[in-house]
């Protein structure tokens, strides 16, 4: 790495000691402290990430003003699974092969011009149906290249034993995005209209590019295999001999197909007779997420990542399920603030594991796995609560799913030992690809 990308680590001080009391609460700011590109990539997935929340919120907005269907809603997931699928693999095999920094500008680049489109067609006097679909489908597309090469650079510009920080400090980045944007969206659509959200989300994406230009080079490792079948099925073999990361993969999908509301959000806001809360349901699972973020000092002191991921997975489900039973719109935010602040939990966890034990030349292509595992779950989870909302009602969707996930993901704890036993101090493979990481110091100060 370049001295830009990461600066000469500090003498010991008494200020490296342990925190305690509150401090042990705050988030740990190490990556930042030595990372010069780590907050660059921050600040630029900050902006971005504000803007992608606005048209998350408009755009199935549009989609009920255009066709009043809670399937035509999930439906959006559809149109987004295969592109998910494919591309998720294929970008990862291509993060491993090409220039990380590149891969990731690009793919920006695409999704200004696709938040582009959604405002010409929202101005329009007539907005068309279909554009909102192929908008989605590419999307999905584009997203599932970045995210691979996104999530495979962590590793190289964050210290190893920084990582858990990292993840949390890039959960917080998200929540912010995730709490301010749907707030704001709410109000915007309401009283500004869906251009304005577009129009936003275009800008912020012209404000990452800027940040990005300034982030260094990365590219493939001399180990990396050329993007081909052969090498995303490589991957696929190391994913599945590793019995702990295939648990982190069933248990995320599990929890998000069975128990993902965010399809059927506008339709719940109606039948409580609270329409203004729409914008605030949307923001109160990334609201638990920040919550989590903003005191996520204690998780770079926690070993077994495994078990905290099942268990804030059986509480994600639990949460939902409570916030489809109960009658009252502010009981239902606090349910779904709850159930953010569990899915943050395990992200951190299930990041934790990933980061600290894959090595560098199968990232990306783990990371497409990876991608697959918490984006296919979302995907297809709405087209189920899109489903089960136009079958059986809005609210039984929302709880029935919720107890059918905790009793799926007990089911995976039981069927995955290695994933409850995983202690990050004697895993063999976080342990030596802490020692490698340990032998090359002195090449990334």
């Amino acid at each position: 790495m370049t001295d830009d990308a990461a600066e000469p680590p500090k003498p010991h001080s008494p200020a490296d000691a342990p925190p305690s009391g509150l401090r042990a609460l705050l988030p740990d700011l190490a990556p930042w402290r030595t990372s010069r590109d780590f907050r660059r990539l921050w600040y630029s997935g900050l902006i971005s990430n504000f803007g992608s929340f606005l048209t998350f919120v408009a755009l199935p907005v549009q989609v009920k003003e255009l066709t009043g269907s809670a399937a035509a809603v999930g439906a959006i997931g559809a149109v987004e699974l295969v592109p998910l699928v494919v591309f998720g693999l294929y970008g990862g095999a291509l993060a491993d092969a090409w220039d990380k920094r590149k891969l990731i500008m690009w793919t920006e680049a695409g999704q200004g011009l696709l938040s582009a489109v959604l405002l010409v067609n929202a101005l329009l006097p007539g907005p068309a149906l279909w554009p909102l679909y192929v908008v989605a489908a590419l999307s999905s597309a584009l997203v599932s290249v970045q995210r691979p090469a996104l999530d495979s650079l962590w590793p190289r510009i964050v210290a190893h034993e920084h990582l858990t920080a990292a993840g949390s400090l890039n959960a917080l980045r998200w929540t912010v995005g995730g709490v301010a944007g749907p707030a704001l969206a709410g109000v915007v659509v309401a009283y500004a209209g869906l251009g304005w959200a577009y129009g936003a989300d275009l800008v912020t994406f012209v404000v990452s590019m800027a940040l990005m230009v300034r982030i260094a080079a990365s590219p493939a490792s001399h180990e990396a295999a050329k993007p081909s079948l052969k090498a995303i099925a490589e991957g696929a073999r190391y994913a599945w001999n590793r019995k702990e990361l295939l648990g982190t993969y069933a248990v995320d999908l599990a929890a998000m197909f069975l128990a993902m509301p965010l399809a059927v959000l506008p339709f719940l806001a109606d039948e409580l007779d609270a329409e203004w809360s729409l914008g605030l349901m949307y923001a109160s699972v990334p609201a638990g997420a920040m919550l989590v973020s903003l005191t996520s000092g204690w998780t770079s002191r926690i070993r077994r990542h495994g078990r905290m991921v099942v268990l804030a997975a059986a509480l994600w489900g639990l949460a939902v399920a409570g916030a489809g039973l109960v009658g009252d719109v502010w009981l239902v935010l606090l349910f779904l603030t709850l159930a953010g602040c569990a899915d943050m939990v395990s992200g951190i966890f299930r990041g934790a594991m990933w980061n600290q034990t894959i090595p560098d030349e199968l990232r990306g292509r783990l990371a497409g796995i990876e991608l697959l595992s918490y984006s296919v779950g979302p995907t297809v989870g709405q087209m189920r609560s899109g489903g089960f909302a136009a079958w059986l009602g809005v609210r039984t969707s929302v709880w029935s799913g919720g107890l059918l996930c905790v009793g799926a993901v007990g089911l995976l704890a039981l069927c995955l030992p290695k994933l409850m036993t995983y202690d990050v101090r004697t895993n063999e493979h976080a342990v030596r690809l802490r020692e490698q990481r340990a032998a090359a110091a002195p090449v990334e100060a």
